[in-house]
């Protein structure tokens, strides 16, 4: 094969400027070099996948294999009294039962350690689980679930962010406060900025929760060996992140747990973390056979990660020609009971709320609230398009408020290269004019207010 050539170019930052990298590669202009650019490309997997050809975890099985399922919750929030699990171990077919005290650390998360494998004390969503079962069908241990007596004591519950704000709301990990995360990024004078405005807009925009919906379910196999090392496949994505929740959660060395991720029927952000794989490795462990679990579709709606819901208040100053003089932001993102990947998703939704425009006087402010409601996590955007919902709907209103074209506004405030973010960053390589103009024009754009 003839080796890829390459046109180096050295460039140097004129004084004054911010530095740039001093080397860049680019691609010898030859097509024959450059295979991928402009060009269709078959996906080496496409053909395998149209013929069927690809194993998912569903085509995966091995001798005396378990099949696991989980009970979830009766309640939204609630003590648990009692787990009384004896009529499901004398059904036929059922090898074991598994609950909260048989777990070694019952807790994980990726920021946080604040979500239970199996409830113990206490449930703080619809999809809590609260005890597991394996059998030799996964009708078997469907039926057993039925058998599983639990005893609750309901506690009052908070449904709506803004409700878990205040002081006197029902704490979802009592004692501590419903808020566990805030931001807050201030530029300039803002209240001065808006009151030298000529029109000043204020609105509330409110995003809902959204199910990832991918074909495939979470679903994993467990198996030890006679060196009681464990493997475990999955239809998760991120197995050192697995491995790591395994090793914590099972208080076992690293180098005893091997994670394989099976092919992946989609994710979108939804596959980050463990599941059913801790409750399945319990069940092998004591069952002394390999274990299988996947999620019902039910299942992935009451008890998997969603994108965050957010309010979402926007403030903004503007002069006669709709220049932005000052914007002020206030975020409230539901967490759902746990945090998940919620510190993340709200940093960055704070960071980008402000939109791709140039504003001497800002403020956000934000905060990650808990409530009893589906947990929620990593979605593709982390917290981008709930506040690109937001700001560009805000825009429109300024504009149609004004009586302008929304384009000519967008125009009128849009980043520049060397334009500096709310953060104080200096952004290079800027193309959001030349973009809404070259849209404009695909589109037929006509101007003029809307």
């Amino acid at each position: 094969m003839r080796e890829k050539k390459r046109v180096v170019t050295e460039t140097k930052p004129a004084q004054g400027e911010s530095m740039r990298p001093a080397t860049f590669l680019k691609m010898a202009e030859d097509p024959a070099q450059t295979p991928g650019v402009g060009r269709r490309v078959t996906r080496p997997d496409s053909l395998p996948q149209v013929l069927g050809k690809v194993k998912f975890i569903e085509d995966l099985a091995f001798a005396e294999m378990l099949y696991a399922r989980v009970l979830r919750s009766a309640h939204p929030h609630a003590r648990i009294l009692r787990v009384d699990t004896s009529e499901a171990e004398a059904m036929p077919g059922v090898m074991a039962t598994l609950t909260a005290k048989e777990i070694p650390v019952n807790s994980f998360g990726p920021h946080r350690q604040d979500q239970p494998i199996l409830a113990g004390e206490k449930v703080r969503h619809m999809g809590d689980g609260v005890a597991a079962v394996a059998a030799v069908s996964e009708q078997a241990a469907a039926d057993a679930l039925g058998k599983i007596k639990v005893e609750y004591e309901p506690l009052p519950a908070v449904f709506d962010p803004l409700e878990a704000l205040k002081e006197n709301a029902p704490k979802v990990h009592e004692p501590g406060s419903n808020v566990y995360t805030r931001w807050r990024i201030e530029k300039g004078d803002v209240q001065k900025a808006l009151a030298q405005a000529h029109l000043v807009v204020e609105e509330r925009y409110t995003t809902q929760m959204v199910e990832h919906s991918y074909l495939e379910p979470h679903a994993a196999i467990a198996l030890w060996d006679a060196g009681q090392r464990l493997t475990v496949w999955s239809t998760l994505g991120r197995i050192f992140l697995v491995r790591a929740d395994l090793g914590r959660v099972l208080n076992m060395p690293l180098n005893k747990i091997r994670v394989v991720s099976t092919q992946v029927g989609g994710s979108f952000g939804g596959k980050n973390e463990i599941t059913l794989e801790p409750i399945l490795a319990l069940l092998a462990k004591k069952t002394g056979k390999p274990v299988k679990g996947a999620l019902t579709r039910e299942e992935e709606f009451i008890s998997t990660t969603k994108r965050h819901p957010f309010v979402m208040d926007y403030v903004s100053g503007v002069d006669q020609s709709g220049r932005i003089l000052a914007r002020k932001v206030r975020l409230v993102a539901d967490g759902g009971a746990y945090a998940s990947w919620t510190d993340t998703t709200l940093g960055k939704a704070t960071i980008l709320s402000s939109g791709p425009y140039k504003i001497e006087n800002f403020l956000v402010e934000s905060w990650a609230v808990y409530t009893n409601k589906t947990m929620t996590g990593a979605f593709r955007g982390f917290g981008a398009p709930q506040v690109c919902f937001a700001y560009e709907s805000h825009m429109d209103s300024i504009a149609r408020r004004l009586g302008k074209d929304p384009l000519e506004i967008r125009l009128l405030n849009a980043f520049e290269d060397g334009s500096l973010s709310t953060t104080g960053q200096v952004l290079q390589s800027v193309t959001v004019k030349e973009t809404l103009v070259a849209a404009a024009e695909r589109f037929g754009w006509k101007g003029g207010p809307r």
